[in-house]
This record gives structure tokens, C-alpha cells and sequence, in this order.
């Protein structure tokens, strides 16, 4: 694939499951054959604020599930098959919600609570580690959120361009580097050292992915702003929160690894 076709297939966010055109696609879906919808049935920011609530709560609870498996039995085995296939499971339901956003209201809640217990295996794990690790992750990626909220709707922070190409391109980078890592890893190889490494450079790396995971909270709130302006259709709500809360887990992921670095010095 082209770097001109990848880029298209992400559009002017480093979300891929937002495009250049979603919104204006769903919204001019809603309205084909001189079907007009009320206000009630399109989509609005508070509505989709709402449903992110909705999301963040499924996560938090069945995480809480797994997280208490854990320290009742104080084995990782305990929790690995679940927290891997809610890995998984949360994988396939974010592809189906990509390709089929008229789902989104069933397969986001799933997603959730899918990916809700894997992180909270994986964030006990951590946490047993480095007691105290999972709060502070947390704290972070939280004050990282309402931090670039506020940049965003003050306009301090603009979703230019230049700026949407940037974060894409990093974005595509940091994930071919992550699947490359994991291919090496499948043939008995250490994978690509720096990535896991608590070194200068292994920081520095992770410094950088968060600042990438971060900006891409900007463009997730350029984009639910915009499906909110063409009128997109209701269901799109459960997407746009969707959206977010990919960006939102991948960025609590590498504040962990993050802070587990800085920890193991």
C-alpha cells in the first residue's frame, strides 16, 4: 500500500476509525431520499459526551473485575486467558464498529467491557509491580484529556492541516513500528530493544508516543465537533465516544509503560 493510500484511509485523523468523511458520509446517509430527521435524531456534542460516560463506566467496571481476581489470587495466570481475550474480543469489535458505525451503540458498550477486562488484568499486573502506578496513570492520562479539551476549544491548540498530516504519519509510524516488534517477538527474536527499554532513549521513545497519543485527543474532538455541525445521524454519538475511547485506552496504556520505565530506573 501507497503512503498516499494510507494516508487517505486515515483521513485527517490519526484515529483510523475517523476519516475525512465520515461524518458528511452518515449525515448525507440520514438525509438520501428526502428523508429529513428531527433534532432529536442527529447527533450532538452533549449526547456524545454522555455516551462516553456511558463507555468510560463499562471500562472501569469490568476492569474492576479483573483487577479483583487478581489480588484475590495474586497469580497473573489467574487473569491472563481473560485479559487477553478481552484484548482480542475488544480487537475484532473495533473493527466491526469501524466498518459497520450503525452498530455502534451495540458494539461500543461490548468494546468496552471487553477491553475494560484487559486493562484490568494488565493494570493489576503493574500495579503489584509498582504499587501505586495505576492512580497515577490515571490521574495522567485524565488531566492529559481535559488539559487538550481546554487548549482545543480555546483554539490555543488548532487541528491544522499540516498538523492533522503530522500526527497521522506518527501515528502510522509508532504502529508499524509496534507490529513489526510483534512479529519478532512471534519468531523468538527480542524484538526492536528501545521499545521496552528503560533507558535514555527507551524514555524518550515513550515520551514521544504519548505526545502522539495525546494530539490525537485533539482531532478526536475536531471531528465529534464536526459530526455535531452536519447533523450526522443519532447513532453516530456511540461512534464518536467510541472513537475517543480508543484514543483515550491506547493513551492510558503508554502512560503505564511510561511510568513503569521511569519506575524500574
Amino acid at each position: 500500500m501507497s503512503n498516499h493510500s494510507m494516508l487517505n484511509r486515515f483521513g485527517r485523523s490519526g484515529n483510523p476509525s475517523l476519516n475525512a468523511d465520515t461524518f458528511r458520509r452518515e449525515a448525507g446517509t440520514r438525509s438520501s431520499g428526502g428523508i429529513q430527521s428531527t433534532a432529536s435524531e442527529v447527533m450532538t456534542l452533549q449526547g456524545t459526551v454522555n455516551k462516553t460516560g456511558i463507555l468510560l463506566a463499562l471500562v472501569v467496571l469490568s476492569a474492576s473485575y479483573t483487577w479483583n481476581i487478581f489480588f484475590q489470587s495474586g497469580n497473573p495466570g489467574s487473569v491472563m486467558p481473560l485479559a487477553m481475550g478481552g484484548a482480542i474480543v475488544g480487537f475484532i469489535l473495533a473493527l466491526v464498529t469501524m466498518f459497520k458505525r450503525q452498530w455502534s451503540g451495540i458494539t461500543a458498550p461490548m468494546y468496552a467491557i471487553a477491553q475494560g477486562f484487559f486493562l484490568g488484568g494488565i493494570s493489576a499486573i503493574f500495579e503489584a509491580q509498582y504499587p501505586g502506578i495505576v492512580i497515577q496513570a490515571v490521574g495522567l492520562t485524565l488531566g492529559t484529556l481535559t488539559s487538550l479539551l481546554f487548549l482545543y476549544k480555546t483554539g490555543i491548540v488548532k487541528p491544522t492541516e499540516n498538523f492533522r498530516l503530522m500526527v497521522a504519519s506518527a501515528t502510522m509510524g509508532i504502529a508499524m513500528l509496534y507490529f513489526v516488534s510483534f512479529i519478532m517477538n512471534m519468531f523468538g527474536s527480542s524484538g526492536i530493544g528501545f521499545i521496552h527499554s528503560n533507558g535514555l532513549f527507551g524514555i524518550g521513545f515513550s515520551l514521544f508516543v504519548v505526545g502522539i497519543a495525546a494530539l490525537n485527543l485533539v482531532l478526536d474532538f475536531d471531528f465529534i465537533e464536526q459530526g455535531s455541525e452536519v447533523g450526522a445521524p443519532k447513532y453516530m454519538e456511540w461512534f464518536g465516544a467510541f472513537s475517543l475511547m480508543v484514543t483515550l485506552i491506547w493513551l492510558y496504556l503508554e502512560m503505564l509503560r511510561l511510568l513503569a520505565k521511569l519506575r524500574s530506573r
